[in-house]
């Protein structure tokens, strides 16, 4: 036990030297994890704010309006809910507007049906009703509603003035709101074209149109329409162009029950776009991003070429000079008993793998002349469990190392190889370039012709015109009050990730490891690391504090103290205490050491007077003969004179007088 305490003693006392050491470098690491720490924790902060601004504003693509309606839109947000709602009025030109606001004035309801189709089905008998919307009501904004369900739909109104495709831009803007969702069915508008015998009372699918542009969705096809109908200058017949569908996904626009804005621009220099809620979706040009192409190919496969009865397509073929080897078996089979197979030892040949249920009883309604004769259903049998195997044991069956198949010759490539026949090309007779397809048939009229599974359907703030800043102020007086109601009756974002979690409990393990991640590594990269008595105690006074006479000459007084209490305390000590007396006696002989160690590396580095040479090298001699006389005393014990060889080298090599002096006051403090 002493043996074990001194060597504890000097690792600690060495440990403790070591970490006053290396102290200051993990002082000032922990000081540098924490400035880190604090610049991640700023630059984090800045960083979602500013994405937290973006995601606001992300994509969205709208024009600087001027210092009017910014105040205007400044004190809508201070209002909040309490919004004053005004009928939107356009700024400027404008071929047509609606805001349903008032009467239903203009609007014709189609009186005819579709073709071909059962008169009880083709009739345009769904209603219509205006009203305001069912959630995040804007008081006094009402718009046009769709309410009927698996009927035809069909309304249209007449533009202020007909729009002429020339030398401006053609914009068409308007609101849908699905509130019930939407399962099948459209809410696309249709320019209709000019004619001289409009009749908006038969105003039906076969309507000739010009443009038709807006959501559409069966199933899980989200779409959205942009089609215009091109003339053949050749034929003068018209053929519809449909704009390639957009890359971005469309499916919340169908699904959240918010009012979306729905824009198409048309340019003179025959590029469009097509946005949501001022957000592009879509962009290209009518000439090359249209499905079919505008301009047919100049060249088209001549149909009466036909294929040569000799042309050869085969790029490879069997070797004809092949000649199948003589030690090919064709009649080898793929699979061959395994003849080292060894039965089990245990198989039962003469059991069956299933027997009759003995516990099983014939029903009592049981006919055996309508039934027949009963039997016990069979049941595995139970002595086949405890067994490798029961019934007749075959041998397990392994690959054939003979067997190659049916022999084939080798393919080769075919010397008469032509390629794949094709057509020949010819001029296209019906070959026509309109190099201008944004010049299309005037429209005079906007109609909506629709079929839904799902009713409620909300359309608003209609507008065509060609200058797109009097478009974003009719979307601002209009769609934007919506969007800031809505966005002010929407729950907050704990609210929402219950309800999602509510739906799909697995989020709430995401949520948790979430927010255990980043306060696991804050704790353990950030926290202030606790101090130890190294660090309390560690300073430069003292690794450079001078040991002074009087600080020796105190702790020789203290150990001869100590040892005057030790012997007194043996004389009276019970077998039980000697241990512990032995272990103190030894901690006094060890600190002795070290103080006669300081002494005499003071006395080399200060010359001190004559009578303290003399007085000190008797205290030294003494002391030393008095360590010396009790080492050989306890070198009878192996376990102490290991320990005691031990403890010199330790101190050759980590003592000091400083050490020394350390090691007599927490020796004393500890008797205390």
């Amino acid at each position: 036990a002493c043996a074990a305490g001194d060597a504890l003693g000097r690792a600690a006392g060495f440990c403790q030297r070591g970490a006053e050491r290396i102290s200051p470098p993990i002082t000032r690491m922990h000081f540098q994890w924490d400035w880190l720490c604090v610049g991640v924790l700023i630059i984090s902060s800045v960083t979602a704010e500013i994405e937290n601004e973006d995601h606001l504003d992300a994509d969205v693509e709208v024009e600087d309006f001027d210092k009017q309606s910014q105040e205007a839109d400044v004190d809508k947000e201070e209002s909040s809910l309490e919004v004053v709602y005004q009928t939107p009025k356009p700024t400027g030109e404008v071929y047509f507007t609606e805001t349903f606001d008032g009467e239903l004035t203009g609007w014709v309801l189609s009186k005819t049906k579709k073709d071909n189709m059962d008169d009880n089905i083709a009739k345009y008998d769904g209603r219509w009703e205006v009203e305001e919307l069912k959630e995040n009501t804007v008081a006094g904004d009402r718009g046009l509603v769709l309410k009927s369900v698996a009927k035809h739909h069909a309304i249209s109104a007449m533009l202020t003035k007909a729009f002429v495709f020339d030398n401006k831009p053609l914009i068409v803007q308007y609101e849908v709101n699905f509130q019930d969702g939407i399962d099948c069915g459209g809410a696309y508008v249709k320019l209709i074209s000019s004619s001289d015998g409009l009749d908006l009372e038969y105003f039906f699918d076969k309507t000739p149109y010009t443009i038709m542009f807006g959501p559409d969705k069966c199933g899980e096809d989200y779409k959205l329409h942009f089609i215009f109908r091109h003339k053949n200058p050749k034929t003068g017949e018209y053929e519809e162009k449909h704009a390639k569908r957009p890359d971005v996904d469309l499916k919340k626009f169908y699904l959240d029950k918010k009012t979306h804005l729905y824009t198409l621009v048309l340019k003179p220099d025959d590029t469009f776009e097509m946005s949501i809620d001022q957000s592009v979706v879509s962009r290209g040009n009518l000439l090359d991003d249209v499905v079919p192409p505008v301009n047919p190919p100049k060249e088209v496969e001549d149909p009466s070429d036909k294929k040569p009865d000799d042309w050869d397509e085969r790029p490879k073929i069997p070797d004809p000079n092949a000649v199948k080897p003589d030690d090919w078996d064709e009649d080898e089979p793929s699979k061959i008993e395994d003849p080292d197979a060894v039965k089990p030892e245990g198989w039962l040949d003469d059991e069956p793998q299933y027997v009759p249920d003995p516990n099983a009883k014939k029903p009592k309604d049981w006919d055996e002349e309508m039934d027949g004769e009963w039997e016990a259903p069979q049941i595995p049998n139970p002595k086949c469990e405890t067994a490798p195997g029961c019934g007749q044991w075959l041998r397990p069956m392994k690959n054939n190392p003979n067997y190659k198949g049916k022999w084939k010759a080798p393919m080769i490539d075919n010397p008469n190889y032509q390629g794949i026949w094709s057509p020949r090309k010819i001029p296209n007779p019906d070959y026509f370039e309109d190099p201008h397809p944004f010049e299309m048939t005037a429209v005079s009229a906007i109609g909506l012709e629709l079929w839904s599974m799902t009713s409620n359907i909300y359309f608003d703030n209609f507008i065509i015109c060609s200058e797109k800043e009097v478009a974003d102020r009719w979307a601002a007086d209009g769609w934007g009050l919506k969007k800031l109601v809505a966005s002010g009756n929407e729950p907050g974002m704990l609210s929402q990730l219950v309800t999602a979690a509510e739906d799909h409990p697995w989020l709430w393990v995401l949520y948790i490891l979430t927010l255990a991640l980043p306060v696991g590594l804050g704790v353990l990269f950030c926290w202030p690391a606790k101090k130890t008595d190294e660090d309390v105690n560690f300073s430069k006074t003292d690794i450079s504090k001078p040991i002074l006479k009087g600080d020796l000459k105190q702790a020789r007084d203290e150990l001869e103290d100590d040892e005057i209490e030790l012997e007194e305390n043996e004389d009276i000590a019970e077998d039980g205490k000697i241990s512990k007396i032995a272990c103190k006696r030894r901690e006094m002989e060890d600190a002795k050491r070290k103080l006669i160690q300081a002494t005499k590396k003071m006395g080399r580095e200060t010359p001190p007077s004559e009578d303290e040479v003399e007085g000190g090298e008797d205290i030294d001699d003494d002391e030393e003969n008095d360590v010396e006389d009790r080492s050989q005393e306890d070198g009878d014990k192996p376990n102490k004179s290991g320990s005691e060889d031990e403890m010199k080298e330790a101190d050759e090599s980590t003592g000091s007088g400083d050490d020394a002096l350390k090691s007599v006051r927490k020796r004393r403090v500890r008797k205390d």
